[in-house]
């Protein structure tokens, strides 16, 4: 099976467990602040909110 190159999300460079173990997933997630409102109003998007469950 071939190793697969995993590039961290802005996940890795946050504190709580629940985000962490989403910090390798290919989805380029934001966690929750101004960067992420940001983005969503400069292209006229909606925020997808994961509340999330352990």
């Amino acid at each position: 099976m071939p190793m697969r190159n995993v590039v961290p999300n802005r996940l890795h460079k946050e504190s709580s467990p629940y985000l962490l173990q989403h910090a390798d997933n290919p989805v380029d997630w934001y966690p929750w602040g101004q960067e992420a409102f940001a983005k969503a109003r400069a292209e006229d998007r909606p925020v997808f909110l994961s509340i999330g469950y352990s």
